[in-house]
């Protein structure tokens, strides 16, 4: 590259803008084929050659580091912090390039005024409830326009959430829909999947999802399957009933006909633990059935959710407002506490629930910040009252807002469901609150890292394809997810030796090291491991062709 060199990835020109050759990078493709050493060429956003002794205006000096297509993430809580900060450094600087948004069963579109208010409140946990911001949008198509007029540093698809159907249709109420009402869900879905949504999400242990039985699923299914669309399931328990969860949603897939994603795909708790291999039998036995399935993990033991997601199923019929009522009324109270201490609620996976893993990592009054980052069990030891007591009136001064991790996973079937011939990469990052999940700004390179490099359990070629080619492929995405002539130039060049994540429990917004540039659509958003500022993402909507951009 010449004198103003100072080490592998950094960039000379010859002349401004152009087009671009990745010089002498170690090419893994996202295929999964073995890594090969050679010039890669970029213009107009996108790959225009691969070879030897390529020119171009400028040049990357690529020596010692591995060329790679972005990583998608196939399951990301970002449907506001694309709005909010749309530069978007938490995924940016982990070399995602595409984020799949709209996940279990809730987010914002479809929506009216009726619903958008109440969806607010009940996912402020997930994604903050920011004062003043302009929420211009109700269907799928208006959300996904907005997202293209922001501009944002990740493309991003979009999940029809079937919560979010419901509420339209039925409202919160625990009961089966009436014909008219089902056939709103499908009018609506069908709405949905037109304006360009790759599939539709459910969040079978959330309001009001959880009240939806498997004939719904089905019907819903079959309007998903006719877009040529999936299902991404949160399913009923990653616990005490986790194999009849999974059980059910590949029985979903067979009546339907529609493929199934099964997302943050875990087997938790106490109760699971070395029982991955039922999990995996089960999807090896489906995939011979000819049942169209993949899954996701993330590289971590905690998981992550809202602290009022573990009350039981009828303590959250009717909304957020419902349930503050219920939570003032000493009688209802008790038989929470009866549930979630003695019983096993269904939100708590039906388990009981144990105060000592679970950790607040956000809440929204500020006079409770004090309390983050730690257990319900040390916050109650202190006070000298009981866990659940601690549970209830959290949920009361919060408003619902409070947001927890769980540490509940174990490390083998982490290690064995990451192992899957069909498994791919998805964070399930929550980027709210004051001590959020790592794994928000930490899953792709801790892959890379820990599970890759350090431990072996796959290789550089299989870890990339699991973040590139295998979710491209599940969302249909056109002409991405692999480094070929033609393919859009959606890249990561890193450093396989030094990338490492660096977000950790107890500072968890820090980026990952090792990821010298990203490029989005041709341009780059992390140039020499700093991130640009550039916005070049859009939405990716499905059509008759594949997914892609508009």
């Amino acid at each position: 590259m010449g004198g103003g060199r100072s080490g592998p990835g950094t960039e000379a020109s010859r002349g401004a803008g152009g087009a671009l050759v990745f010089r002498g990078a170690t090419v893994v493709d996202g295929s999964g084929a073995d890594r090969y050493r050679a010039d890669v060429r970029i213009d107009r956003g996108l790959i225009t050659g691969i070879g030897r002794r390529l020119t171009a205006a400028r040049e990357v000096d690529a020596d010692g580091l591995v060329l790679a297509p972005g990583f998608i993430d196939l399951h990301a809580h970002s449907d506001l912090a694309l709005l909010l900060e749309p530069e978007h450094p938490a995924k940016v600087t982990q070399g995602v390039t595409c984020e799949v948004l709209g996940q279990d069963g809730l987010s914002y579109a479809p929506s009216d005024d009726t619903t958008l208010p109440a969806l607010r409140r009940q996912i402020a946990g997930w994604n903050g409830d920011p004062e003043g911001f302009d929420w211009d949008w109700r269907t799928v198509g208006e959300y996904l326009d907005r997202l293209d007029r922001t501009g944002t540093g990740v493309n991003a698809c979009y999940l029809v959430p079937h919560g979010s159907l419901r509420m339209l249709a039925v409202g919160w109420a625990d009961r089966a829909p009436a014909p008219a009402e089902l056939d709103r869900m499908r009018a609506l879905l069908a709405q949905g999947l037109a304006e360009g949504a790759v599939g539709m999400s459910s969040g079978l242990s959330y309001t009001p999802g959880m009240y939806a039985g498997t004939a719904e699923l089905v019907e819903l299914c079959r309007v998903v399957a006719r877009y040529g669309g999936f299902h991404a399931p949160h399913q009923r328990s990653y616990g005490e009933g986790a194999l009849e969860g999974y059980t059910e949603m590949v029985e979903i897939a067979r009546q339907s006909g529609c493929p199934v994603h099964l997302t943050h795909a875990t087997m938790n708790f106490g109760v699971n633990r070395g029982r991955a291999g039922e999990l995996l039998d089960l999807v090896d036995r489906a995939l011979a059935d000819g049942v169209d399935l993949t899954l996701d993990s993330y590289p971590y033991l905690p998981g992550s959710t809202t602290l009022a997601a573990l009350l039981p199923g009828w303590a959250t019929e009717g909304g957020p407002a419902a349930t503050l009522e219920r939570l003032a009324d000493p009688g209802r109270c008790e038989r929470i506490r009866y549930e979630v201490e003695e019983k096993g609620s269904d939100g708590c996976h039906g388990v009981v629930a144990d105060w000592a893993a679970v950790q607040l990592s956000g809440v929204g009054n500020p006079e409770l910040a004090g309390l983050v980052g730690r257990t319900v069990a040390g916050i109650a030891a202190e006070q000298r009252r009981s866990g659940t007591e601690v549970f209830l009136d959290l949920l009361r001064r919060d408003g619902l807002a409070t947001t927890v991790l769980q540490h509940v996973g174990h490390e083998e079937n982490v290690r064995a469901i990451m192992r899957h011939r069909v498994h791919a990469v998805g964070s399930d990052g929550l980027l709210t609150g004051a001590r959020p999940h790592p794994r928000a700004w930490g899953t792709f390179p801790r892959y890379l890292a820990r599970y890759s490099r350090e431990l072996g359990v796959l290789t550089l070629e299989e870890t990339v394809a699991r973040m590139t080619g295998r979710p491209a492929a599940r969302l249909g995405l056109d002409r991405r997810g692999l480094i070929a002539p033609g393919h859009h130039a959606d890249l990561v060049l890193f450093d396989p030796q030094t990338v490492r994540d660096t977000a950790t429990f107890e500072q968890p917004r820090l980026p990952a090291t090792g990821i010298e540039h990203v490029y989005v659509n041709g341009t780059a958003v992390v140039r020499q491991g700093r991130t640009t500022g550039a916005r070049p993402g859009r939405a990716l909507r499905r059509t008759d062709r594949g997914t892609r951009a508009v």
